[in-house]
């Protein structure tokens, strides 16, 4: 038999199979190009070299040659959804492209002519910060409240004129709210990295008019907060009243205060950390490795192409996983399935299972998949050590001399010379952890490192909260901040900590409780 032959009965039977659900689109275009092939052999007999592999098992000795299959096809509807949906975005007009337009609506836009450089040697000519506005900047602009997002928020985080639309912290925003707009007057970004207007890997680099994609550099937290202070600069605003920040904006709110003490007069910091602890990391790897392994994500250059959509659907949920606590979805799904009277299937099954899946489909052409990678990559990253930050200052004040000198690099700062070896890493001399650190850490006293880079923060009042069903970033880390920044000489620390009678949301308590986050909040800014 031809290997034609071979290839026709193979997907004959795969397209029977589908049928049980519906045809695949791709099973039957190519069974159509085979079956314009004759399937008549010359010599009935097999060439040489010709082989048939059969999909089904082996008949026992004695059984018949015909017949059904033992048991029925299993359906994938899951499977069925991903491919329609490569579908639909592989037959968009080629003019637009299939790429989503990653949008939050109307935004302010604050173009930056001077060039910004990140931490780790990169370079951007220029950049964009989009930004939205709430209340009234009074005469001596000092009620100044800058909000900090959380990885994948834009800076839509409440309902505008230009856009009516709810925003991500709809409910805290607004008069006589936790941030009072007849007090103050906020300003929400949308980060440098991101895909919500502010330059990011998705921006046309202006050097050659082509889109970043992966020739965009590493950037870090304290990168995206120069960034906006380059903003909060063409407003012409010298201090801000508040920093604030939940989840990854925490850790910007605290990252704020440590490079600019003179120009933040309180400091929020809610579910947020002073440094990544390798749990968080070993979340953020495996999203960005499902995304990666993605053949769509094409090592970062798909746009105007189909976007790895399904690697962003499975890196959603796996982030979602952390972003809940067990108790909650103990009480809310259980051991429930979506409809018992079915049997069990191996796609979306139990109630849990729906809700990941749905979380999944939300978020897969909402966001653009370098974004994720660069800004999960920067919160990797983030440790207000002082020994991080005399090393960072060192990388900086040299790659400043190059610069300078004309002798740098054109792509030193996005490069990489990582390679994987054959052995697993090992730890380095002066890496291995002390006695000390095997600990579970709760509420030990923080390391010397970590107390000497919170000192520049010292002087200003801060209020750190933290939530105890929260895995992502746990409650002992916004111990570790509270207890480095006092033993740091901070006399005006208030801590809060949220039991699981309080709240069992887990990390997303921040975007869910305005009687308890919100009510601390106004608190706290009086």
């Amino acid at each position: 038999m031809k290997p034609q032959d071979c290839a026709l009965v193979a997907l004959r039977r795969a397209a029977s199979s589908a049928a049980a659900t519906r045809p695949s689109r791709h099973i039957h275009s190519r069974l159509q190009k085979f079956s314009s092939v004759s399937t008549t052999p010359r010599n009935p007999a097999p060439q040489h070299g010709a082989r048939c592999f059969h999909t089904q098992p082996a008949r026992r000795s004695g059984s018949s040659s015909t017949g059904e299959a033992s048991n029925p096809p299993m359906a994938f509807p899951c499977l069925d959804a991903l491919e329609t949906r490569s579908a639909t975005l592989e037959a968009r007009s080629l003019s637009t492209g299939p790429e989503p337009a990653y949008t939050a609506g109307a935004t302010e836009v604050f173009n930056c002519k001077e060039s910004l450089l990140l931490d780790w040697g990169g370079v951007l000519p220029e950049f964009d910060i989009a930004y939205e506005t709430w209340g009234t900047m009074n005469a001596d602009k000092s009620n100044v409240i800058l909000l900090h997002t959380g990885l994948s928020a834009s800076s839509h985080a409440h309902s505008t004129e230009s856009n009516p639309q709810p925003g991500w912290w709809e409910k805290f925003i607004g008069p006589g709210g936790p941030l009072d707009t007849d007090k103050y007057y906020i300003i929400c970004t949308n980060v440098i990295g991101g895909c919500f207007g502010s330059t990011g890997p998705s921006s046309i680099d202006p050097a050659d008019g082509q889109r970043y994609a992966t020739r965009f550099p590493i950037l870090t937290m304290d990168d995206m907060v120069r960034a906006q202070f380059r903003l909060l600069d063409g407003l012409g605003v010298d201090k801000l009243y508040a920093s604030v920040g939940s989840s990854m904006g925490g850790m910007q709110s605290l990252a704020a205060g440590v490079l600019f003490p003179s120009r933040v007069g309180r400091i929020v910091s809610i579910s947020g950390c002073a440094r990544s602890h390798p749990y968080s990391i070993a979340m953020r790897h495996t999203q960005r490795q499902v995304l990666m392994m993605d053949p769509n994500w094409n090592r970062g250059y798909y746009y105007g192409k189909v976007p790895p959509h399904a690697g962003m659907k499975l890196a959603r949920e796996i982030a979602t996983v952390t972003y809940r606590s067990g108790p909650e979805w103990e009480q809310r799904f259980g051991r429930r399935r979506a409809d018992p009277a079915k049997p069990p299937a191996l796609c979306p099954d139990f109630l849990i299972e729906t809700y990941l899946d749905h979380a999944g489909e939300k978020f897969c052409l909402t966001y653009d998949p370098n974004s994720l990678l660069y800004v999960s990559k920067a919160m990797d990253l983030f440790d207000l050590g002082v020994d991080h930050q005399r090393a960072t200052a060192a990388r900086r004040a040299e790659r400043e001399k190059e610069l300078e000198s004309g002798s740098a690099q054109r792509t030193q700062g996005a490069s990489c010379s990582l390679t994987l070896p054959d052995q697993p890493y090992e730890e380095q001399p002066g890496q291995q952890a002390d006695e000390s650190a095997v600990a579970v850490p709760s509420d030990m006293r923080p390391p010397e490192d970590l107390i000497s880079g919170l000192r520049a923060i010292r002087d200003i009042p801060t209020l750190v909260m933290g939530v105890s069903s929260d895995i992502l970033f746990p409650a002992w880390q916004q111990r570790e901040v509270a207890n480095a920044l006092r033993l740091g000489g901070n006399r005006n620390v208030a801590h809060v900590e949220l039991s699981e009678e309080q709240s069992m949301f887990g990390h997303d308590t921040f975007l869910l409780d305005l009687k308890n986050v919100g009510g601390s909040v106004k608190n706290f800014l009086g």
